[in-house]
């Protein structure tokens, strides 16, 4: 296969690559485009943080933040247009990106999905427009990523009908908070709700959200409210995060976002789901839009960042190539044909994934609430962990490769490549530590999505792992026999090789994976012993068990390549040319664990050189077609408008 001479293959893989939603992403291209809507540095703080206000403002006529939401009338909207749109912010400004993603899907997606009927009426229409602008108020200084350890205290008082919200600890701050140190006029707060009915002590219910104001007209913090300023980060400069301390605020009983419990006027209170930790869960999953957003917002200025560094090395030369041809541009070299194109590849496997994941929940928010299964409600939000980690961990390499890739150019913030750099760091952490992430995948792999696993700590949870450990651990029966047919040859080329059949390269990530859940599972089964510290088994197995999560989510994302592959008729014109990317992703994936696969005897020491070598012949197969690969990106032309490309 050799380049286009025109744009014809790029365009037919970004269609692919677009999907579902391509219009969206064409109107907010085109509004990156117009508005010049690209991360700038050496811009003071305040006012690059009203510019990005200023920039939200010209993005509601657009539409998209509307279809996050349910109409007045009861019409759905459209989540997965409202994700595709901030999705594709990331091809612009990430500071823009995260207050779109703060104000609509974080805050609003919390008064939406955790308020009722008279909590839409009252904001989502001001939110919708930024006449009602709030954030998102969950991260604690002391706690992070273990929600239900929050410290800040909803305490109702019947005497009044009012909650009572204090930080009653230094380390009950809020934290990190986007939009708390400047622009917020409300927080969505997540506290320890404490009621007493009649006659009764004084009970708490777990975590729960309630809507507190923060600010007045003026800008001003009410009484009780003291926000402060987080200043300068590592990125986002547009983002203006703050803190947040409550001195005991009141605020009525209707403040309770109260979809999934109430309390009643006299301190009583009530909830369909009768298990705390169950209706926690609940709660959150019905957020967990904000984890797939920022995902695929991290792929979009991941795929920024390789269009950048492809397009520079297509550009820049470097020493005397053979004979009298001059000097040879870098992407000719083999060592950066594999600095960059293996990242390319894994780009597109995670994209075509991200699709997938923002349509599964599309159709889920689209659907009536009560029609959810809850077991397709779990399979999504570990998806969603999955993909949020495996797009965001790609995203940050990538950056950094393409940084480094660029040498000094990459260095200079006209170039914008240390600013996607800096501006991406976060979305490791973010929506949800990529660790965390990572280990609550696993677990999900290993109780089959049980629901009684919602109830259980985390000793509890490894018991109750060490108990269903024999039904999880399947047989490798199918996936041994596909491996016996791959020849050990190590003298054929990857376009012959059993490692280009979607077959194998499926039982080989698959296979992995399999055996990961499978020895995990056993190595928990001695926490069911009575003389065993169950807690200790955890933490022993924590390795394994997150290297279980990481196998997981490769083959999500060869299977997700695989099914847009399929969706193509046989006389595409992108499908050879995705099959060769799709080859390059698992022929990279299994050289970065080649130890693994080895010594678990997976593959021969000859199938282990073919597989160096098969790197290095697609990414030589490949180096033809590097700008349409990274021309179908769509990435804006503005956002691509730098010195070193010029």
């Amino acid at each position: 296969m050799t380049a286009s001479t025109d744009t014809s293959l790029a365009h037919s893989l970004q269609k692919v690559l677009d999907g579902r939603w391509a219009d969206t992403r064409r109107v907010v291209r085109e509004h990156i485009q117009a508005d010049r809507v690209v991360p700038r540095a050496g811009v003071p703080l305040d006012e690059y943080r009203a510019q990005m206000l200023e920039a939200m403002r010209a993005m509601v006529p657009l539409g998209f933040p509307a279809q996050g939401f349910t109409a007045p009338d009861g019409a759905p909207g459209d989540p997965g247009a409202a994700i595709t749109a901030i999705e594709t912010l990331g091809y612009g400004d990430l500071s823009l990106m995260v207050k779109a993603g703060v104000q609509w899907g974080l805050f609003g997606g919390a008064i939406e999905n955790l308020g009722t009927r008279e909590h839409h009426r009252e904001y989502l229409s001001g939110l919708i427009d930024l006449d009602v602008l709030g954030c998102f108020a969950m991260t604690e200084t002391g706690h992070g990523s273990d929600v239900q350890q929050l410290e800040t205290t909803a305490t109702y008082d019947a005497t009044t009908g009012e909650f009572v919200i204090d930080s009653p600890t230094p380390s009950a701050r809020k934290d990190y908070i986007g939009g708390a140190a400047a622009h917020a006029r409300y927080a969505a707060v997540f506290a320890q709700l404490r009621t007493a009915g009649p006659g009764q002590e004084e009970t708490g219910h777990g975590v729960h959200c309630f809507v507190v104001p923060l600010r007045d007209a003026d800008g001003n913090d009410l009484p009780g409210v003291t926000t402060s300023d987080c200043g300068y980060k590592g990125g986002l400069p547009g983002v203006d995060n703050g803190r947040i301390l409550f001195d005991r605020v009141r605020i009525p009983r209707t403040a309770l976002l109260n979809r999934y419990a109430d309390v009643a006027p006299d301190g009583t209170y009530s909830s369909a789901i009768e298990s705390d930790n169950r209706r926690f869960f609940t709660m959150l999953g019905t957020l967990v839009r904000g984890r797939v957003t920022v995902g695929a917002s991290a792929g979009a200025a991941g795929r920024l960042a390789l269009t950048l560094a492809v397009k520079y090395a297509l550009h820049r030369r470097q020493f005397e190539g053979p004979g009298d041809g001059g000097e040879m541009l870098l992407l000719d070299y083999r060592a950066h044909q594999r600095r960059l194109l293996p990242l390319v590849a894994r780009a597109y496997a995670f994209a075509l994934a991200q699709n997938e994941v923002t349509a599964q929940l599309h159709e889920v928010q689209s659907a009536p609430a009560d029609s959810v299964d809850p077991d397709v409600m779990r399979r999504l939000e570990t998806m969603a962990a999955a993909i949020k980690v495996g797009h965001s961990d790609l995203a940050s390499r990538a950056a950094i490769e393409a940084r480094t890739a660029c040498g000094g150019a990459g260095y200079m913030a006209e170039n914008r490549l240390p600013l996607i750099r800096d501006d991406l760091d976060v979305f490791t952490t973010f929506e949800g530590d990529n660790l965390v992430l990572t280990q609550l995948v696993a677990k999900h792999l290993l109780t089959a999505y049980a629901a009684d696993v919602d109830d259980l700590d985390t000793v509890g949870w490894v018991r109750f792992a060490a108990s269903m450990a024999r039904d999880v651990a399947l047989e490798k029966t199918a996936v041994r026999q596909i491996l016996q047919s791959v020849r050990d040859s190590s003298d054929e080329s990857p376009e012959d090789s059993d490692l280009t059949d979607y077959q194998t390269q499926l039982a080989l990530l698959g296979g992995r994976e399999d055996h990961l859940v499978r020895t995990v599972a056993a190595r928990m089964r001695r926490a069911g012993d009575d003389d065993v510290d169950a807690f200790e088994v955890f933490t022993q197995t924590q390795d394994h068990l997150i290297k279980a999560g990481r196998a997981h989510i490769d083959r999500l994302a060869l299977e997700a390549f695989e099914t847009a592959i399929d969706a193509l008729p046989e006389d595409a014109p992108q499908r050879e040319a995705l099959a060769l990317v799709r080859d390059l992703f698992v022929y990279s994936t299994l050289e970065d664990d080649l130890g693994w696969f080895l010594m678990h005897r997976f593959v021969s020491v000859e199938r282990a050189k073919a597989v160096r070598r098969g790197v290095n012949d697609l990414c030589e197969r490949l180096r033809p077609l590097a700008d349409d690969l990274v021309d179908a990106f769509g990435v804006p032309a503005v956002a691509l408008e730098v010195p070193m490309l010029t």
